[in-house]
């Protein structure tokens, strides 16, 4: 399948994060979307990336992009959650059948199942998802079928071997989570390899903190060349990976897309120089004090009320290191609160998580500082 991506480029629009004219009411604003996507198109780029549940973010493609561009001369991936608000196999369809009326593209070049891994893989299998879009691929409404996945790299294989008949992979993927036991992204990419499935990079820039990194990683990167943005250097590392087809970078702005044009067209294999710099940015990240969770989840197994321990402490670590906490506590609802897990404030401090961690980590202490951080984030 590796042909289908010939003369692409390596840059994909990724659509999650459209600019707004309001932001309290969401409203996307479409005009500076439609300049976007000039001059995606004018580089030479042709993936534009969405999901049935980005919101707005489907109409507003079909507005800046479907009706204003011949449909051969772009690709189009959507998504389809199963595990967001389906309790019949007939809800999860009409996810497939609201993209095609949002976007009004006709088909979609690339269909992906979305978010696989953990409890969600389970609503694919129990609607039976799989055979649905493989029918969908027969009628030609799809083009290409695949999924996107957060979760273990044992779980990704057991669902490559399950599902051969998958044509690609959408992973998290950057140089700050290659080997972040909360991610275990070069594990993910081996797996992904083994099975020679094509990669989609996801989340290249982490969700834009690449591109502020903390100040002794930013000086590694100034120092080799003042004049290339911290975000240019993660998307170049992700872009140079082999087997990799495709970077998606979220932009949200005229200049962010300027940006990434300006590095991603004509992309080059990174010289072995470029590589040690980003080696050397990854082992000062690497220097920041972080909690020590590998995320075994030793402790939540004799934990008798239940806390989210590791997500609390990945969620704690990504403020560390980043400073943004507004991410970082969406983080911790989604790694906790939306696991049914309970959060840090819950620890009636009886010690056996202590007993059976073996990172030896002080957790009843750490767990008081992530309620410190966090415990308030409702009146921040």
């Amino acid at each position: 399948m590796y042909k289908e991506w010939k003369n692409t480029g390596k840059l994909g629009f990724g659509l999650m994060r459209l600019p707004k004219v309001d932001e309290e009411e969401k409203i996307i604003d479409v005009e500076q979307v439609k300049k976007m996507v000039d001059m995606f198109i004018d580089a030479g780029f042709i993936y534009f990336d969405t999901a049935w549940n980005y919101e707005g973010s489907e109409e507003a493609i079909r507005q800046a992009l479907v009706e204003r561009y011949p449909r051969e001369k772009y690709l189009l991936a959507t998504k389809l959650a199963a595990w967001m608000k389906c309790e019949t196999r007939e809800d999860a369809i009409k996810e497939f059948e609201t993209s095609l009326e949002r976007t009004g593209a006709g088909y979609f070049d690339f269909y992906l199942l979305h978010n696989l891994g953990e409890h969600r893989t389970k609503y694919f299998d129990d609607f039976d998802i799989w055979s649905f879009v493989q029918e969908k691929k027969k009628e030609g409404l799809i083009k290409h079928v695949g999924f996107s996945f957060h979760s273990t790299p044992e779980e990704l294989e057991e669902i490559l071997k399950a599902h051969p008949e998958m044509e690609f992979v959408q992973l998290q993927i950057n140089y700050a989570d290659w080997d972040n036991p909360a991610v275990r992204s070069r594990e993910c990419y081996e797996v992904a390899r083994k099975y020679d499935k094509p990669i989609i990079i996801m989340e290249p820039v982490k969700g834009g903190m690449l591109a502020n990194p903390p100040e002794s990683v930013e000086k590694v990167f100034k120092e080799a060349d003042p004049g290339a943005s911290c975000a240019s250097w993660a998307m170049k590392y992700a872009a140079d990976l082999e087997g990799v087809v495709m970077v998606l970078s979220g932009m949200s702005s005229v200049d962010q897309m300027e940006d990434n044009l300006s590095y991603m067209k004509g992309f080059t294999e990174l010289t072995d120089g470029q590589k040690e710099t980003i080696a050397k940015a990854a082992e000062e990240l690497a220097k920041i004090p972080v909690i020590p969770c590998t995320k075994c989840d030793y402790c939540a197994k004799v934990c008798p009320e239940n806390i989210g321990i590791s997500g609390s402490f990945t969620a704690m670590n990504m403020y560390t290191v980043y400073k943004d906490f507004k991410f970082a506590a969406f983080q911790e609802g989604w790694l906790v609160g939306m696991h049914g897990l309970k959060s840090a404030k819950y620890c009636i401090k009886c010690g056996a998580c202590e007993e059976a961690c073996p990172q030896h980590i002080d957790i009843r202490n750490q767990l008081e500082k992530v309620d410190a951080v966090f415990g308030k984030k409702e009146e921040q």
